[in-house]
């Protein structure tokens, strides 16, 4: 299993699936960083030499965000969003839908279990009435 910037990358796939693994690397950056390295996309992780682990690590760290920089990077401008309560700011503090979904129905998501509002109804309702009313009797 090799390890390029911190991270194992499973080493029985083709290298350009294998590279998606990395946080920040998808499928297209993948081939684009193959590309640039000068390796064969087909040819399994486990097969990489020092020298193709060495040529990959460089072209990423040269022109790709990754891993904890790009996460750190992504909280920071959420952040900055909720501070200067922009409208995405307000949506991300109360845990909703940014990108204009629709929540009367689905998002469950974003916003969590359901949580019953209201009235309870049902044998929910009866056994709580039942359960109060032994309360009373208890305390006569």
């Amino acid at each position: 299993m090799p390890r390029i910037l911190g991270v194992d990358i499973p080493g029985r796939k083709r290298l350009e699936y294998s590279l998606t693994y990395i946080y920040g690397l998808g499928l297209t950056t993948s081939r684009e960083v193959i590309a640039k390295a000068g390796l064969d996309p087909a040819k399994k992780a486990d097969d990489l030499t020092d020298e193709d682990i060495t040529k990959l690590t460089a072209v990423v760290r040269e022109g790709y965000v990754i891993e904890g920089d790009l996460r750190r990077e992504i909280g920071q401008n959420i952040r900055r969003l909720i501070s200067i309560n922009c409208y995405r700011g307000t949506r991300h503090r109360r845990g909703l839908p940014v990108r204009g979904q629709r929540t009367k129905t689905n998002a469950r998501t974003r916003k969590g279990a359901r949580r019953t509002v209201g009235a309870v109804r049902g044998k929910d309702a009866r056994s709580a009435a039942k359960i109060g009313d032994n309360k009373a009797t208890d305390n006569k």
